[in-house]
């Protein structure tokens, strides 16, 4: 179920509050594009500055759009274990095929903690979880041991791996078995995280480009290896523009450009600065994807 091209969706905004036309026709279009699957409220949602009810709602509208259609994993992390059990447990009751529960972040707990914070979330929440290991951002690096002790338990169905360590896959694979479900969080790894033994990507450059990326990932596992380099190669000035700024400020200005919802973000993430705003420019139309 979960493989291919997944995207971390954006959450448009108006006037300070959800769009949320805007946000039913960029899911529709979404899956007319050929995405693969949907994650909305992670970190490319804005999942810090969402309210709960704004954080419920956004996670509704996806799955009401997609109809089915494509699996939907709903962002449920917090640094709260409560919290993020409340959140998966709506993920569960709004019929989202998983919960995508990031490393708790902040208050950095070690390896028996991030066990012990799963496990009461894969138990209490009753739904597939995905790890979301990202220590860039959460500090805290889950380890490969870890992961495996997790694996076992019923509903840790797999991770979304944003280490750019390009070992992990392999590691992985051969600690949690290879029916453990790897997405790649990193766009510029997409493909050579694959050839470690990954199933996908969660991507945010797929927000504005998601018919390429979903090419891209099918050419992989169909095994047009030269279609999928020659795609990645094409999209990877795409992606570095992606992360000119803190994301989701480029994709979501990229978004604006391409007519698809406005570039107005929560702070404090803000406007890109003119600089950042040329390279993603440049970066779409020399990808193709904006004339």
């Amino acid at each position: 179920m979960f493989k291919g091209s997944f995207v971390a969706l954006i959450t448009p905004f108006k006037g300070g509050q959800v769009d949320e036309e805007a946000f039913r026709n960029f899911v529709e279009w979404q899956i007319t594009e050929g995405t693969n699957g949907l994650v909305p409220v992670g970190t490319t949602g804005e999942s810090p500055t969402l309210s709960h009810e704004e954080h419920m709602r956004v996670v509704e509208i996806c799955i009401e759009v997609a109809a089915g259609r494509v699996p939907v994993i709903a962002g449920a992390g917090s640094n709260s274990t409560e919290e993020a059990i409340i959140l998966s447990k709506h993920a569960k009751t709004a019929g989202a095929d998983a919960a995508l529960v990031v490393t708790p972040y902040y208050n950095k707990p070690t390896q028996e903690g991030l066990y012990r914070h799963y496990d009461a979330i894969q138990s209490q929440a009753d739904i597939p979880v995905i790890i979301y290991n990202i220590p860039g951002r959460s500090i805290v690096d889950m380890s490969v041991q870890t992961m495996a002790r997790l694996a076992e338990l019923p509903n840790i169905a797999g991770v979304k791996d944003a280490t750019s360590d390009l070992n992990r896959p392999m590691l992985t694979a051969a600690a949690c078995g290879k029916d453990f479900v790897q997405l790649s969080g990193e766009d510029g790894t997409a493909i050579p995280f694959n050839a470690g033994g990954g199933h996908g990507c969660i991507s945010v450059t797929g927000n504005i480009a998601p018919k390429l990326c979903a090419e891209m990932q099918a050419a992989w596992f169909d095994g047009n290896v030269a279609r999928a380099m020659e795609l990645q190669d094409l999209l990877m000035p795409v992606h570095s523009a992606m992360f000119c700024e803190t994301s989701p400020g480029p994709v979501k200005y990229a978004a604006e450009l391409l007519g698809l919802a406005s570039a107005e973000a929560r702070l404090p993430i803000c406007e890109i600065a003119d600089s950042s705003k040329t390279a993603v420019e440049n970066a779409l139309k020399g990808a193709g994807i904006l004339s």
